[in-house]
């Protein structure tokens, strides 16, 4: 399996990142299995957070990595500081003390004394860039995290961010996670979350950053499931109806449906592969349940696509 290196990561990252968002203690064995192969294919990044399944993600994950023994081949990426819920809405969570609780959290669930990754789940575009980067260097002195990012985060505060930690001498944001893929979100499919625009691609262009995307495959939009007539779908495919039907995406699935057929692909692994053939350093997080999802993940992994491939799929020409 590929990998990249992203700055003060101790170890190459993994194209393909495992997704635990449905780690559940009732599936621990499935979950388990799921990592084991995963392991065989060659990977060695798990995406999790403080919030995922209510802390259970991070709780299968510290116990497999236990009972396998085998914590030092992982890069391990947590996120914390997303908003609490209350009955007034969603609370922004960016300050010190709440990444500190759910760090120490996170650290004790996982069972590790540090993680190689660490990103803020949400941004507070009220806290200023300068406490939040405080806040989190102290945690890499103390050696609980060897990078920092962000997750749902414009370009226009990582930016900020990063000038502020270069003029006072503090470690920046080394890697972003937003969605990107194929399919263009209509409007955010949380609240807070941040779709990649053309501003941010190119921008990651620019700068070479890192990009690590969740929901690379449009959470199942490429396959069979979705057509423009069928929209009578459970609550949580009908999200795929508010996000991702448009006519424009309509047409990148057509068009991603003739490039899959000349090579002698998928539809969804072409969608995959539109996410990772960009011209800076990508990962895609995976949700791949079984042997057979994993496979098709990696022939996804391995399609290559010229620069007038990736155009004519996204529409520019």
């Amino acid at each position: 399996m590929e990998t990249i290196r992203i700055e003060r990561c101790p170890k190459p990252v993994s194209r393909l990142i495992k997704g635990t968002d449905y780690f559940t203690h009732d599936i621990f064995e499935t979950a388990a299995e799921n990592l084991d192969a995963y392991v065989a294919a060659g990977g060695n990044t798990i995406d999790t957070a403080f919030g995922y399944a209510r802390g259970q993600s991070e709780e299968v994950i510290g116990r497999y990595l236990e009972e396998r023994g085998n914590r030092d081949h992982f890069v391990i990426l947590t996120k914390g500081a997303h908003p609490g819920w209350t009955p007034n809405g969603w609370v922004p969570r960016v300050n010190r003390e709440a990444i500190r609780s759910d760090l120490l959290t996170s650290l004790e669930r996982l069972r590790t004394d540090k993680v190689e990754l660490y990103a803020l789940h949400r941004d507070d575009p009220n806290v200023p860039v300068g406490e939040i980067l405080e806040a989190l260097n102290e945690h890499i002195e103390a050696g609980r995290i060897d990078a920092i990012g962000v997750s749902n985060w414009s370009v226009k505060r990582i930016r900020e961010a990063n000038e502020y930690a270069a003029k006072h001498g503090l470690i920046g944001f080394t890697f972003n996670s937003p969605n990107l893929s194929l399919a263009k979100a209509n409007e955010e499919m949380f609240p807070g979350c941040v779709h990649a625009d053309e501003e941010m691609v190119r921008w990651h262009g620019q700068s070479q950053m890192p990009l690590l995307s969740w929901s690379s495959q449009a959470r199942g939009f490429f396959t069979d499931q979705f057509a423009p007539h069928l929209r009578d779908f459970d609550d949580a495919r009908k999200e795929i109806v508010r996000v991702f039907y448009s006519e424009g995406n309509w047409e990148r699935r057509r068009r991603a449906a003739e490039l899959a057929r000349r090579k002698n692909a998928t539809v969804i692994q072409i969608a995959l592969a539109y996410v990772l053939n960009h011209p800076f350093p990508t990962c895609a997080v995976i949700g791949a349940r079984n042997r057979d999802e994993l496979k098709s993940c990696q022939e996804g992994a391995a399609i290559k696509l010229t620069r007038e491939e990736m155009d004519w799929l996204d529409l520019k020409s």
